[in-house]
C-alpha cells in the first residue's frame, strides 16, 4: 500500500501508516512493570513520541532507565505538579513555586509567601497530580513568538522567564501545556499525562521534595534520606545568589549586559577565598589534625582547592604537603575490571590501600618516607624522583582523592588526626523558576573543556565516559559525603558564561552520526541561554583556571 512507510526498531523492520506518531508505533513495546518508553532516537536525533514517524527511520527506544529518559520523565512530572498547584491554589501560587536542587534522589522545591507548604498541601497536590495522570490528558506543544511568551509569563508573574527570553536569539519558542495552563521547559516531554505513573511528594525543611524511581529500578520510589550538610550548603549558596539578585540565568545575563561582570567575578572569588580561609582556621585551631582528607566528584576542582587551602594553612604557620591518592594506583595491568570487562579506575580496589596506609603511618610517626609517583603514560608507580617527606611539628598532609571520605581507605590511620572535606560544584543558578541546571551538567562541561585542553580528549570521548564516571561517583563518593567535617561548594555563579566560549567549538565538532551527538546537541542548546564573557578578569588562583588554563598552580 502506498500509504505505508517502513522503519527499523532495534533491527526489526516495521510497517505503519503514514501519519502515525512514534507514540502509537511503540505502544506495543510498553511494559506495565518495566521502564517506561518516553521518547525515541532516530539516527542519534531525539524525537518526541507526539511527532510523526519518518520514512526510513532507524529507531532506538529511550526509556526511564536512561539519563535522557529520566530528564523527560522529571520534566513532565514538574509540569503536572505545576498544573496541580494551578488547579488547587490558582495562578498566583504557581509563580511562587521554585524547583531548586537535587536532594536525596529527588528535587527540592519551595513556594512563595502566599502558599504554605504543609501536610495539607502535600495531600491535596498529590491527589490532584494522580487525578491529572489518570485522566490521560494530552500535553500540548505550541510554538509562539518570544514577545508573546514574555507577555504570557508577565501575566503569570514568572519574572525569571521574562529575563531569560530577553536574550533569546531565535524568534520563536515552544510552550508545553495541560489544558489552560502553559509553561516553558528546557527539553522534550511525554505526549500525555498517563506516562507519569510513579512519584511521591515529601515534606522537607521549608519546602517539599518530589521523588521518582531511579534508573536502576525504574518503578520503585527510592527511600528519602535527608542530607542535612549537603542541603545546608546548597541553601546557603542559593541565598547568596539571591542577595546579589542573581538566582537565574536571565539575571546573570542582565549583570553581564550592564557591564558588571568584572565586579561580580571579584565578589564571587572573594567569597570563596573567605570560605577557604575559614576552613584553614578550623584546621589550624586543632593541633591534633595532621591530615586533611579532600574528596569530591569529577571536575569539582579538588586540585586547585587543595593548593588554595595549603596557601591559607601557611598563614597559620603550618607547612602543608600535598599527597594525591592517585599516586597509589596499582599498576595498570593489576587494575580491577567492571562487569563490562573494562578497567575500573574509580573503585577502591584500584588503589594500593595497604601501601598508602603504611606510608602515611610512617609519616605520622616522624619517619622519612619516599613517596611514589604514578606514571599515567606507562601505567606504573615510580620511585627514584627524590620525592621524600618527613613531618615536623608544624607539617600537615593535604591528601586529595575520590576515596578520602571512605574509612576503608584510611582504616589504619587515627581518626582524630583527620580533617575531612567534601567539595563539589553545586550549581546555584537555575535557568528559570521551573528549569533547574543539573550539577552534573556543570561538571561535565568543566571536564570537557579541561580534558580537551590538557589531555587531547575529544568532547565525544568525555561524553562517552561520563556514564561510568557518574556510576563510580554514586558508588564511591556520594555515600560518604555527609561524613565530612565541612563541605565546600566550588561552583562559581558566573562560570558557565565563561566556559561557553570553550565548550561550544568542541561540541560543534562532534559528528552528527556519532552516538554522543544527542547529548552534545542538548548541551549546546543549554549553553545558548548564556551571554558569553571572556576569561581575562578571572584571577590566576581561581578554581575555574583549573579548567580553562592560565592558573598560577601549573595544573
Amino acid at each position: 500500500m502506498e500509504n505505508l512507510i517502513k522503519v527499523t526498531i532495534g533491527g526489526e523492520i516495521v510497517e505503519c501508516e503514514n501519519g502515525t506518531t512514534y507514540g502509537q508505533l511503540i505502544e506495543k513495546y510498553q511494559r506495565d512493570d518495566g521502564a517506561i518508553i518516553v521518547a525515541v532516537q532516530n539516527k542519534n536525533r531525539l524525537r518526541e513520541l507526539e511527532s510523526n514517524v519518518e520514512e526510513g527511520a532507524e529507531l532506538s527506544l529511550v526509556t526511564t532507565a536512561s539519563a535522557t529518559g529520566q530528564l523527560i520523565y522529571k520534566r513532565s512530572l514538574i509540569l503536572i505538579m505545576l498544573r496541580a498547584v494551578f488547579d488547587v491554589y490558582g495562578k498566583e501560587a504557581v509563580c511562587g513555586i521554585k524547583v531548586l536542587y537535587s536532594i536525596s534522589k529527588g528535587y527540592y522545591c519551595t513556594a512563595g509567601e502566599n502558599l504554605t507548604i504543609n501536610k495539607d498541601f502535600i495531600e491535596k497536590i498529590t491527589a490532584k497530580m494522580k487525578e491529572i495522570a489518570d485522566k490521560n490528558l494530552p500535553i500540548n506543544k505550541r510554538s509562539v513568538k518570544v514577545s508573546e511568551a514574555i507577555k504570557l509569563f508577565n501575566e503569570y508573574g514568572m519574572t525569571d522567564k521574562e529575563k531569560l527570553f530577553k536574550y533569546r536569539r531565535s524568534s520563536n519558542i515552544n510552550l508545553y501545556g495541560i489544558g489552560k495552563f502553559e509553561d516553558y521547559f528546557y527539553g522534550y516531554m511525554v505526549p500525555n499525562t498517563s506516562y507519569i505513573k510513579d512519584f511521591e511528594l515529601k515534606l522537607y525543611e521549608d519546602g517539599f521534595v518530589f521523588m521518582i524511581p531511579e534508573q536502576a529500578d525504574t518503578r520503585a520510589i527510592p527511600e528519602f534520606k535527608p542530607l542535612p550538610k549537603l542541603f545546608h550548603i546548597q541553601k546557603v549558596s542559593t541565598e547568596w545568589g539571591q542577595l546579589l539578585d542573581i538566582n537565574s540565568v536571565g539575571a546573570l545575563n542582565d549583570k553581564i549586559a550592564k557591564g558588571r561582570i568584572a565586579e561580580l567575578i571579584l565578589v564571587q572569588e572573594a567569597l570563596q577565598e573567605k570560605k577557604i580561609a575559614g576552613i584553614a582556621e578550623k584546621i589550624a585551631m586543632d593541633s591534633n589534625k595532621k591530615m586533611v582528607m579532600i574528596a569530591g566528584p569529577s571536575s569539582s576542582g579538588k586540585t586547585t582547592f587543595s593548593h588554595r587551602l595549603s596557601v591559607q594553612l601557611m598563614t597559620y604557620g603550618l607547612k602543608p604537603h600535598p599527597i594525591p591518592v592517585d599516586d597509589y594506583f596499582v599498576n595498570r595491568e593489576d587494575s580491577p575490571v567492571d562487569e563490562y570487562g573494562n578497567k575500573n579506575y574509580e573503585c577502591l580496589e584500584a588503589i594500593d590501600v595497604e601501601l598508602f596506609n603504611r606510608d602515611m603511618l610512617k609519616l605520622l610517626e616522624g619517619e622519612r618516607v619516599e613517596l611514589p609517583t604514578y606514571n599515567f603514560i606507562s601505567g606504573k608507580r615510580e620511585y627514584g624522583k627524590g620525592k621524600y617527606r618527613q613531618l615536623d611539628k608544624n607539617d600537615i598532609l593535604v591528601i586529595e582523592g575520590i576515596h578520602c571520605l571512605n574509612e576503608e581507605l584510611s582504616y589504619k590511620l587515627p581518626k582524630e588526626s583527620q580533617f575531612k572535606i567534601y567539595i563539589s560544584a553545586l550549581t546555584q543558578l537555575n535557568i528559570d523558576e521551573h528549569n533547574r541546571i543539573p550539577t552534573t551538567d556543570g561538571r561535565l562541561i568543566r571536564r570537557m573543556v579541561r580534558d580537551s585542553r590538557t589531555r587531547g580528549t575529544t568532547a565525544a570521548e568525555t561524553i562517552a565516559r561520563w556514564y561510568s564516571v557518574r556510576r563510580g561517583e554514586e558508588q564511591n563518593i556520594f555515600p560518604y559525603q555527609e561524613d565530612a567535617d565541612v563541605m565546600f561548594n566550588s561552583a562559581l555563579i558566573y562560570e558557565l558564561s565563561v566556559l561557553k566560549q570553550y565548550a561550544e567549538p568542541i561540541l560543534f565538532g562532534i559528528d552528527r552520526n556519532a552516538p554522543e551527538f544527542t547529548e552534545a546537541n542538548r548541551l549546546l542548546k543549554f549553553l545558548g541561554y548564556f551571554v558569553a564573557v571572556g576569561s581575562e578578569n578571572i584571577p590566576t588562583n581561581s578554581i575555574l583556571r583549573e579548567f580553562v588554563g592560565g592558573g598560577c598552580f601549573n595544573l
